[in-house]
């Protein structure tokens, strides 16, 4: 497929409206072309797109065998990006992930130091199991996601454009694993859930995969369209009736700035600014995707969970009776609904 006829320019004369249509049938087709390969994640597939058109990184959750690694891997083909993965374990050290300076000597005999790039410097990067590398290699990753950057032996080297991070955690093994830390689980603009597909797309799946010939995916986007899409998405504008209802929400989430007795009683820290940033990026991209030019409150409704699932942290008073962060989020988001 030639995706230079049909790019997406952002600079151009074209109106948002336009550049919006245009950007709603590309989505629509790279929507179309994942689903040939990852059957029975159509929700798992909004939220994943929604991430790389909001410009974050995303935590994906689930048990073996769920297609996660198939799905970062398709979508490094669907949009043309530079793709790598990063397997980890307790011995993974962080110059594995971000490279390292090595000693060299040329023929006259003069040493000096080169830098060797890891595979952090890649337009999308999975990191696999990431809650079992150790704390200090985990940490290793947060200039990255942040500021786009990694320090080597004080030297900065800028990380390639787009660059995504997609990690994935297994929720079932707990042995041998480092929890993340709130500040790096900030860093992940949402956190999906990958759950079963039904009984049709697992029957789907089993005969498109043990057949001769597997299906897969093609380019519908390149790099540079993903990243004038994401110019695209910071352009669309916000109702005020949805930047109150975000603005509301998360602070009702912190028991410093609510009157509920519920969250006081039950939530050791709420959601910060982060999470408010969060919301509103990623309902504008959910608006995008669904062919609509202004995010509604039924997108900040439908993207509360995976925003705030990991930025709410429960006490043990809810744990010991049996209060979950379901619960916690379904009672912030009702006085939306």
């Amino acid at each position: 497929m030639n995706t230079e006829d049909n790019s997406i320019n952002t600079g151009s004369s074209k109106d948002l409206a336009e550049q919006a249509d245009q950007l709603c049938e590309r989505l629509a087709q790279l929507n179309e072309n994942l689903g040939k390969v990852i059957f029975g994640q159509e929700e798992v597939i909004e939220q994943v797109l929604i991430t790389l058109l909001a410009g974050g990184h995303a935590l994906l959750v689930g048990a073996p065998g769920l297609a996660k690694t198939r799905l970062v891997e398709n979508l490094g083909i669907v949009f043309g990006m530079q793709e790598k993965r990063i397997q980890c374990t307790p011995d993974l050290m962080p110059s594995d992930i971000i490279g390292a300076e090595v000693l060299e000597e040329d023929t006259n005999g003069r040493r000096s130091f080169r830098f060797i790039h890891g595979p952090v410097f890649s337009q999308l990067l999975m990191a696999d199991e990431i809650n079992r590398a150790s704390p200090r290699t985990q940490s290793a990753l947060l200039q990255a996601m942040q500021e786009h950057t990694v320090t080597v032996a004080g030297h900065t080297h800028k990380l390639p454009s787009p660059f995504h991070v997609l990690a994935t955690q297994n929720p079932l093994e707990q042995e041998g694993t480092y929890p993340l830390p709130e500040a790096q689980l900030d860093r992940f603009l949402l956190e999906i859930y990958v759950g079963y597909p039904d009984l049709n797309a697992e029957r789907q799946m089993l005969l498109a995969t043990t057949g001769t010939q597997e299906p897969e995916a093609e380019i519908v986007l390149t790099a540079r369209e993903l990243l004038a899409a994401q110019n695209l998405v910071k352009e669309i504008p916000v109702g005020e009736d949805v930047l109150e209802g975000i603005l509301s929400l998360v602070r009702s989430g912190r028991p410093e700035d609510t009157d509920d007795e519920y969250i006081k009683q039950f939530v050791a820290w709420g959601p910060g600014p982060r999470a408010s940033q969060a919301l509103l990026m990623a309902s504008k991209a959910r608006c995008l995707l669904q062919g609509r030019l202004s995010p509604s409150l039924d997108d900040v409704i439908a993207l509360a969970a995976p925003v705030l699932r990991h930025r709410i942290h429960l006490d043990f008073t809810a744990r010991a009776e049996g209060v979950t962060l379901t619960k916690v989020i379904n009672r912030l988001i009702s006085p939306l609904m």
